[in-house]
């Protein structure tokens, strides 16, 4: 693990081994950024390991990201955790969607001006999350500037009601008030998350609002690899988070320390 220059606050927060709330991002964190979204791969033990930990923090533990609950559903099965998905424009709690947010109706012919790109571009995928919608030129870095350029226009296009999500060689149309910085707010009100220490994981400029979220509760905010980032501690890798993760599972125990040791 290598610190952040703050890392000593956050090694004092860790020694008061306040009972945490864990929210996890996805891709970056628990699994390594692939070349196109469907190509990710999650190591077997991890969904287990999750249940587990799950059980051992009071069931305060929630997936916080830009995928669809669907998605998670699917790579975590036969486990269905609390999540915060699509940027936490859906949120679903104890088996239940809380909240969901509408896609404007300009959506659709903003899809078609990223499909008609996609369509010109080798490289270049559009992943439709019907309330909110990405381009992704992993694939293409030569078309970063066209491919950025065309979604900031869009968003500009569409106005107030859109926010747009810039990230690693991705860029999402999301509805303007979800954020996952929002959304672990809202979960933090709620029971079992209330009157715990935050602690959120992800890694990149799409969790930063979620790192201020938890910043500002006074919780533990970790960024996996490298970049500028507000987060308290800096984790080198997903593997390094697996293995901490998957030993805490192993011996029944994660609390703030547990990062810090990592």
């Amino acid at each position: 693990m290598s610190e952040l220059a703050t890392a000593s606050d956050a090694r004092d927060l860790a020694a008061a081994e306040h009972d945490i709330a864990l929210f996890l991002d996805f891709d970056g964190t628990l699994v390594e950024i692939a070349p196109s979204p469907d190509e990710v791969r999650l190591d077997r033990r991890v969904p287990a390991a999750l249940d587990s930990l799950r059980q051992t923090l009071g069931g305060a533990l929630a997936l916080v990201s830009g995928r669809p609950v669907s998605f998670l559903d699917a790579v975590l099965d036969p486990y269905r955790f609390d999540t915060a998905a699509l940027h936490g424009a859906q949120i679903r709690l104890d088996g239940e969607i809380r909240s969901q947010s509408e896609a404007p109706a300009e959506m659709r012919g903003a899809l078609r001006d990223l499909v008609r790109f996609a369509n010109s571009n080798v490289g270049i995928i559009v992943e439709d999350k019907r309330i909110s919608v990405a381009l992704h030129w992993r694939l293409a870095p030569q078309l970063h500037d066209e491919a950025l350029d065309l979604m900031r226009a869009i968003a500009a296009r569409m106005g107030p009601t859109i926010r747009l999500q810039e990230g690693k060689s991705v860029a999402e149309l999301v509805p303007a008030e979800a954020s996952k910085g929002t959304a672990i707010a809202q979960l933090m009100q709620l029971s079992p998350y209330a009157g715990r220490l935050p602690v959120f994981i992800g890694d990149d400029i799409t969790d930063e609002h979620g790192f201020e979220a938890v910043n500002e509760l006074g919780g533990l905010s970790i960024r996996i690899g490298a970049g500028e980032t507000c987060a308290k501690l800096r984790l080198d890798s997903p593997t390094v988070l697996r293995r901490l993760l998957l030993d805490a599972a192993e011996r029944g125990c994660l609390t703030a320390s547990s990062f810090s040791q990592g």
